[in-house]
């Protein structure tokens, strides 16, 4: 996981070779270690700061942690990996759950074994999103396995870009776009299905109607970022209600679905030809980071937008 990875001014990567070298690190974050298997004693972590969350992946080690966490904003802590095996609060863990807290909490566990997991830190200036059920308890959920397994691999991706194109996090509008797709994300991750009542018929009218306003604000904003925070705050609902109209309607998340929809906004304009090209195309749809558009566009059409602009230019080539 970390081989692959290079440091960079937007990715620190920080070894530790034995437990003292580790213990500086403990001492900062209120937390205590007891090793239990020192002579195989391995750690490493990986950490990306975005606008307003902080990613540390870490490679950890065999022990019995004892930990006062202290999370104002929150914080998510999930498996990056199907073999892991930890203990929390006396209830065996593995792979399929995750664990939140805001506030402060005195928490225990045991990691039997190395393990590779991700922590979210997000900041007290986030909006609140209705993750957090209660303040100041760590609590373990059962993970969505879809949900989860999206949020690894993005996880995955920031940490990757980070690496190669660090760059990118210097601009505010570039880490901002990362941010959100890791926000919905975790939307995702902590959606509870409800089972339907006798209201569901006009809850699903209200759902539609939500749906249509998204379209609607899509179509009036081409070019701009779109963050869920601002269409929530734009249409009086909450975020949960928001995301989970669009799946109720659209069977998809949020992101997937404003992205689905540029997506095709700009093959449309790909097609029609000229003397476009496919940045500006992709610019004026919000896509900013050109690789990532290239790969989502090419895994939903099944052809890059270089052979589709060239298409479009010789449908639209004058004959005669």
């Amino acid at each position: 996981m970390f081989d692959a990875l290079a440091p960079s001014s937007a990715l620190r990567l920080i070894g530790f070779p034995d437990v003292d070298a580790f213990r500086p690190i403990e001492s900062m974050e209120d937390a205590r270690s007891i090793p239990l298997d020192v002579a195989n004693f391995a750690a490493a972590r990986a950490v990306v700061s975005l606008p307003a969350c902080r990613i540390i992946v870490m490679k950890s080690f065999a022990r019995i942690l004892d930990a006062t966490y202290r999370m104002p904003g929150g914080m998510v802590i999930l498996s990056m990996t199907d073999d892991v095996q930890a203990n929390f609060k006396g209830e065996d863990l593995d792979a399929r759950f995750f664990v939140a807290l805001r506030g402060i909490d005195e928490c225990h566990f045991v990691e039997p074994q190395t393990n590779h997991h991700a922590m979210i830190i997000l900041s007290p200036a986030l909006k609140d999103r209705g993750w957090f059920d209660r303040a100041d308890d760590l609590r373990a959920y059962a993970a969505n396995r879809p949900a989860l397994l999206h949020i690894r691999q993005l996880l995955l991706d920031i940490l990757r870009t980070a690496s190669v194109q660090p760059f990118l996090f210097q601009t505010t509008e570039v880490a901002a776009h990362l941010q959100e797709g890791l926000l919905l994300a975790l939307d995702d991750l902590f959606r509870i299905e409800t089972p339907s009542d006798r209201g569901a018929s006009v809850h699903g009218q209200r759902s539609v109607k939500l749906v249509q306003r998204i379209d609607d604000y899509i179509a009036a904003h081409p070019t701009a970022p779109i963050y869920s925070a601002d269409l929530a705050s734009e249409f009086g609902v909450s975020m949960r209600t928001l995301g989970g109209a669009v799946t109720k309607v659209r069977g998809m998340s949020l992101h997937q679905y404003i992205r689905l929809k540029r997506l095709w906004a700009t093959r449309a304009r790909l097609l029609r030809g000229g003397g476009v090209s496919v940045a500006t195309c992709a610019r004026a749809q919000g896509f900013h980071h050109l690789g990532e558009f290239a790969a989502a566009y090419r895994a939903t059409f099944h052809e890059t937008p270089s052979d589709t602009l060239a298409r479009g230019r010789q449908t639209s080539r004058p004959t005669g």
